[in-house]
C-alpha cells in the first residue's frame, strides 16, 4: 500500500479539497486523512507529478524526506488532539505520546522540530491551544473555565496567562474585539 504525506492539511476542508483534486485526476485512493493519502496500489511517476502539481496550486506540499514526514506527523498529532479528532491516552505526557506514535526518540524529534520549524514543540502546542481558545471564545458558547478544561489546562488562569503571553490580549479583551485576530492553522508558528 502506497502513501503520500502532505504538508499544510489542517482541517476537514483540506481533506475535501485533496479528495476532489484526486477525483479530478481520476486517481483512485483508499483513504484520505489529515496529512496523508493512502492508495490501494502504486502510483506512477506521472501520477505523482500530477498530484504534486495540483496540490501545490491549493497550498499543499508533498513531503518526501523522513525528517519532513516526522515533523508533519508531529503537527498532525498535535492538531488532532487539540481539535478532538484523536485524544492522547490519559496519564501520558505529550512528549511520550509523540515519541511512541512516531516511533522515535523524543529528544531527537524535538531537536529536529526546533531546527526545522524555528519553534519548540512545546511552544507549537501552546500556540495551537491559544488559537483553538480564540475560536471557542468567538463562538461564545462556553465559559473560559470550560475552554481551559477542554484544552487540558489546570485552570482558566493558566490559559489566560498563556493567551496573554501569545496574543498580548486577555481572553476577555479578545472576546470584546469580536474575535478579530485569528490565524489560519497552517500559519501558526511564532
Amino acid at each position: 500500500m502506497k502513501k503520500l504525506l502532505i504538508k499544510n492539511m489542517v482541517c476537514d476542508r483540506c481533506v475535501t479539497v485533496v479528495r476532489e483534486r484526486l477525483e479530478e485526476l481520476e486517481i483512485s485512493f483508499a483513504n484520505i486523512e489529515l496529512g496523508k493519502v493512502t492508495f490501494d496500489q502504486s502510483i506512477t511517476p506521472d501520477q505523482n507529478a500530477a498530484i504534486q502539481k495540483v496540490l501545490e496550486l491549493e497550498g499543499f506540499e508533498l513531503l518526501t524526506g523522513a525528517d519532513a514526514q516526522a515533523i508533519e506527523q508531529v503537527k498532525q498529532l498535535i492538531l488532532a488532539h487539540i481539535y478532538g479528532r484523536q485524544v492522547k491516552p490519559e496519564g501520558i505526557n505529550f512528549s511520550d505520546y509523540l515519541a511512541k506514535s512516531i516511533g522515535t526518540n523524543y529528544s531527537n524529534l524535538s531537536k529536529l522540530f526546533s531546527s526545522t520549524e524555528g519553534i519548540t514543540i512545546e511552544k507549537f502546542i501552546i500556540h495551537q491551544k491559544v488559537e483553538r481558545a480564540k475560536e471557542l471564545l468567538t463562538y461564545d458558547q462556553q465559559s473560559l473555565s470550560q475552554i481551559a478544561f477542554d484544552l487540558g489546562y489546570s485552570s482558566a488562569a493558566h490559559l489566560s496567562r498563556q493567551f496573554k503571553s501569545v496574543t498580548g490580549l486577555t481572553p476577555s479583551t479578545f472576546k470584546q474585539m469580536g474575535g478579530r485576530g485569528r490565524k489560519p492553522l497552517d500559519r501558526i508558528t511564532k
